[in-house]
């Protein structure tokens, strides 16, 4: 057939291909598609292509790339169908030219393939050679499949948004920046792919991906991305509270091989839905308030108070995080009976071993919901953080033992309010009712009872650190469901706080008693205050009231409990970690059984950071952005840092802005050149030795 065939080129046709497979976001060199979708190659050749000529397109996935193990794909385009689920067709032939369209297998391997072009003897590998391939949820076979193009746009295409902080009653939005198509961030998942060790055929399916990226987020047992650090001391690294986004994370963990220290569990969220949503599976941050841990699978969690009201660090096993933050993954469950399919749990905030690895997931919601805790992976420990009771026990000296006081059992605070970003708009959505029916109702009786059945009931005793020394009072060893009892007096208690918090102010605090039914009653009120960082660890104590108050029929009394500045500014100052205010109050009925114990966390506010820039801006031209703010606290704020990104706009900027004075304003500006268009945001962070979560984001639309 005349002289030999070469190829002389190919082209990737980039644009187009990238536009139609939903990758063109990517900032990378290479060729980005998404599997069991058509893409198109055009080959140029020495001479034409005639009917005799022998043509293969090779793609090669992993180290030793084999036929037989489905890690070769040799496509010829005139044989259509393949075993493999591949497809290879000709569009055009015409002079030396040659369109062809390719379609993966919508269960091929993600991941990087290599191409080459086999004509006869002759090898033709291309310059950029490698293809990338991610899951496609746009792709009906595909087991990521997700129908609505809104909710797409917002899991997998959405390189920004929030993740909820701060406590049950009083939740705030974090920006953080995903990033997933900045520059090496599809390179760092594909590193963190080949570190899984998942065998190529494992590739295929989003759940061994998903558990296996929950594991290498965290830096224990593999060397993982990031360092967990709850110390309160970062002084080697960099803060959790100064992140404001993943790409700064993933880069530096990607150059140096090295876990990045630090982060606490919305860093960890965050990361992993950076990789989730960079490989194509659909993902969200996951706000899980007042959360459950190390409950050791028993559905209890014991909280030991002094007399005051005090909570006790040492003594507890167990803990109330105000609030922590994992993932759900969208995915067809192949491997569960029918039924399971959807969003799925997935957690790397190193907490709990699994399978010998601190991994977490994925577990599907409906197993949760339905209290089907025995599939897998992991259903008793996150049935758990969004469905255990809060036992409160006071702790006296009698005889110098420990007596423990039963003065409350609370069965429906913890896992509330359960939170994600909505899709399309810039607010909380609760997703509470996809994880737990509504708390009372005949389901959640049903699932309930399920569940227990297979996690170890506990009787009434507490699980404190010392417990053998100890003489019990008002325990009785009783099957799990925890009734609330019902009250005699119709009592209550209710905190609040009559002005803002803000750092610097007295916080003004009160606890109201309020009684219900006809009679004189008589009540011990106990109630304190205290600094506790987000996983519910105390900082310090900052005061308490205790007090008698006399009540007739239905009436109340509000308690003032009233913490001068100076009582807290000094942990402010030492904790690097953000923290909250604490108050707890035990109430009880003199010569009544009567005893009551409410707990509440509240934020400090603080005055905002104001951006000043155009609403709009043209594609690579100039354009200045300002960022503002002004202390308006009664108190200085020191080492004051000033942390900026703007993704497709400008990398991640830091200005150090020293002590700023009570009233002292500062002006930071940044000129910038926008190279994505569409809407973009920019986030600013705020971060003083006093204060910790000043942060703003403001949107700006590139046009061309």
């Amino acid at each position: 057939p005349g002289s030999d065939l070469k190829v002389t080129g190919i082209d990737f046709l980039k644009s187009q291909n990238s536009r139609l497979h939903h990758t063109d976001a990517y900032n990378i060199e290479n060729l980005v598609v998404r599997r069991g979708q058509a893409f198109q190659l055009q080959l140029s050749f020495s001479r034409e292509l005639k009917a005799a000529d022998k043509l293969a397109l090779r793609f090669g996935i992993g180290e030793r790339p084999m036929k037989n193990r489905g890690t070769l794909m040799s496509l010829k385009p005139r044989q259509e169908q393949y075993l493999s689920g591949w497809q290879i067709s000709m569009v055009k032939n015409s002079g030396k030219e040659c369109l062809l369209s390719v379609t993966s297998s919508p269960r091929a391997p993600v991941g990087k393939y290599i191409l080459n072009v086999k004509t006869g003897t002759n090898i033709y590998k291309p310059e950029n050679d490698a293809v990338y391939l991610l899951f496609n949820p746009w792709c009906e076979a595909d087991v990521v499949f997700l129908a609505d193009e809104a909710q797409r746009k917002e899991y997998v295409l959405n390189d920004t948004g929030y993740i909820y902080v701060g406590s049950a009653y009083n939740i705030y939005g974090r920006p953080w920046n995903f990033g997933q198509f900045e520059e090496f961030i599809l390179d760092a998942c594909m590193y963190l792919l080949d570190k899984s060790k998942l065998k190529l055929s494992n590739r295929r399916d989003p759940m061994f991906v998903s558990r296996a990226m929950s594991a290498l987020v965290n830096a224990n047992d593999d060397n993982g991305v990031l360092m967990g650090n709850w110390s309160g001391n970062y002084s080697n690294g960099t803060s959790p509270m100064d992140w404001i986004g993943s790409v700064s994370i993933l880069r530096k963990y990607y150059e140096t091989k090295k876990p990045v220290c630090y982060g606490q569990c919305w860093v960890f969220a965050g990361v992993l839905t950076t990789v989730m949503r960079c490989l194509g599976i659909p993902s969200r941050c996951v706000s899980n308030f007042n959360s459950a841990h190390d409950t050791e699978e028993n559905l209890r969690v014991d909280v030991y108070l002094n007399e005051f009201g005090e909570k006790l660090n040492s003594m507890s096993f167990d803990s109330v995080w105000n609030f922590h933050v994992w993932n759900d993954a969208w995915m067809k469950r192949t491997d569960l009976p029918a039924g399971f399919d959807g969003w799925q749990a997935i957690d790397s905030t190193p907490q709990e071993q699994s399978q010998g690895i601190f991994q977490c997931g994925p577990c599907p919601l409906k197993a949760i919901r339905e209290g089907d805790v025995y599939l897998p992976f992991d259903s008793k420990f996150v049935y758990a953080e969004v469905n255990a009771d809060k036992v409160y026990w006071v702790v006296k000296k009698e005889n110098g033992k420990d007596k423990y006081i039963r003065v409350g059992t609370e069965t429906q605070g913890i896992g509330v309010n359960i939170s994600t970003k909505a899709v399309g708009q810039n607010k909380r959505e609760d997703i509470t009712a996809q994880y737990k029916f509504p708390e009372g109702s005949e389901e959640e009786r049903k699932a309930m009872q399920k569940a227990s059945s297979f996690i170890r009931p506990s009787g009434m005793v507490p699980r404190a650190r010392f417990a053998a020394t100890m003489c019990l009072d008002d325990t009785i060893s009783r099957p799990r469901v925890l009734h609330e009892t019902v009250s005699k007096t119709g009592l209550q208690l209710e905190i609040t706080n009559k002005e803002a918090l803000y750092p610097g102010n007295p916080l003004e605090l009160a606890i109201t008693v309020k009684t219900s039914t006809p009679g004189s009653w008589t009540i011990n009120l106990a109630g304190s205050c205290q600094l506790q960082s987000y996983t519910g660890k105390v900082e310090a104590s900052l005061g308490y009231v205790k007090e008698t108050v006399k009540l007739e029929g239905k009436s109340e009394v509000q308690v003032p409990l009233k913490i001068a500045a100076d009582a807290y500014m000094k942990t402010l100052a030492s904790v690097e970690d953000e923290v909250l205010v604490h108050v707890t109050a035990i109430a009880e009925v003199q010569g009544m059984d009567d005893k009551l114990t409410k707990e509440t966390t509240m934020s400090f506010e603080y005055p905002p950071i104001t951006v000043q820039m155009p609403e709009t801006a043209k594609l690579n031209k100039e354009f200045a952005c300002a960022f503002i703010f002004k202390n308006k606290l009664n108190m200085p704020l020191d080492n004051c840092k000033l942390l900026v990104e703007g993704l497709g706009i400008f990398k991640m900027a830091e200005f150090d802005e020293g002590d700023i004075e009570p009233g002292r304003i500062i002006k930071s500006e940044i000129i910038c050149t926008p190279t994505r268009l569409g809407e973009k945001k920019i986030v600013a962070k705020l971060t003083s030795t006093q204060v910790k979560g000043i942060s703003v984001e403001k949107a700006i639309t590139i046009t061309e």
